[in-house]
């Protein structure tokens, strides 16, 4: 699961009766316990290609979301990057927006998303950018109360909505990436990650393509053709693993590397969760995540030059693992729950 679906897991266990309303989604790959609540998907379920080619059909996201019918409901808790904030509501009815981001691509982050298209494309893409950041700061307006995923993300919502915003960080599931005294960290670095271009994988794969030393990536998405192409034999790609798999990798690898700006960022949470080091981009969310010099280093901008950089000094640098659990647990699921429950109750009264 990616990070976005494992905070809807954990927030909708405290709604165990509850409707998920989507935009679309394959409903074989979600969670099984997700798959117990009635998942709804919106109009653009039907549209041919909607799973593979899903950027295609973004004009059509905020109506999408729009039409959703919830008007039998006095709550609504929308988890949204995109258009699921917009949703509307019944007169009376309270909607607090657990906000990811706001949308990357309309404010800011437009060529990391669209950046290899051709020219015409964008610049046709241009005006309903525009149209769309419009929308996006109009449809603010439907939330009651934000709550933003990170310091990093609050920012961007005072900056972008003008709204204030409370931070309750992302769940990790602590149970689950355990560190193993048993096995014994292994020489290979790992990246894991979404292959597209904002996540700078390729930045680590050229680092460690010339170095020689190894790096096993894992992940998918629409850059691992190019990524392949750039990678020397010291780099590994294996696609999606299983969470009992990425576990494994995570409590075996000497470090992880983590050279995109994210909003939050999850991956580095599971690794200090096992007990592993970080090595980070010094920018969003992974400032609140990682302790500087106690669980990772981080690494600033020209990125190639910052993570050579970064890694050889890690290489002569000793690190407690015990600090890296200790750090992880702070964002534990059941705090994420428990913080989740004590803001629903301040603004509304209750679970109910």
């Amino acid at each position: 699961m990616r990070g976005g679906e494992k905070c809807l897991e954990a927030a909708a266990e405290l709604f165990p009766e509850a409707p998920i309303y989507t935009l679309f989604c394959q409903k074989d790959k979600i969670s099984e316990a997700l798959r117990k609540h009635p998942v709804r998907p919106s109009f653009v379920q039907r549209f041919p290609g909607i799973l593979r080619h899903y950027r295609y059909f973004l004009p059509l996201f905020p109506l999408a979301a729009e039409t959703w019918d919830l008007g039998d409901y006095g709550l609504v808790l929308s988890m949204s990057h995109c258009a699921a904030k917009g949703a509307r509501k019944k007169a009376g009815a309270f909607h607090i927006c657990y906000c990811f981001t706001p949308m990357r691509y309309a404010w800011g982050f437009f060529e990391d998303y669209f950046g290899a298209y051709p020219p015409p494309v964008k610049a046709l893409m241009k005006p309903w950018i525009r149209w769309l950041r419009r929308w996006d700061k109009d449809s603010s307006g439907r939330v009651d109360c934000f709550v933003a995923i990170s310091e990093h993300v609050k920012k961007r919502i005072r900056d972008f909505y003008g709204r204030d915003a409370e931070v309750i960080y992302p769940p990790v599931d602590t149970d689950f990436y355990t560190p193993d005294p048993d096995i014994q960290r292994e020489a290979f670095y790992l990246a894991v990650s979404a292959l597209v271009p904002y996540k700078r994988i390729d930045a680590a794969v050229r680092v460690f393509s010339r170095s020689g030393k190894e790096l096993v990536v894992i992940g998918d998405g629409p850059e691992r053709e190019k990524l392949e192409k750039i990678a020397g034999p010291s780099v590994r790609f294996l696609g999606w693993q299983s969470q009992e798999s990425l576990r494994s990798y995570y409590r075996r690898a000497r470090a992880l590397i983590f050279p995109g700006e994210e909003d939050f960022g999850i991956v580095p949470l599971e690794m200090q969760a096992c007990g592993g080091f970080v090595i980070a981009y010094a920018e969003g969310g992974a400032l609140e995540t990682v302790l500087p010099e106690e669980t990772g280093l981080f690494f600033k901008s020209p990125v190639e030059i910052g993570l050579i950089e970064a890694v050889d000094r890690f290489e002569r640098f000793t690190f407690c693992s015990d600090n890296a659990r200790k750090n992880a647990i702070r964002f534990s699921r059941g705090r994420f729950q428990e913080n989740m429950k004590d803001l629903i109750a301040r603004k509304t009264g209750g679970i109910r």
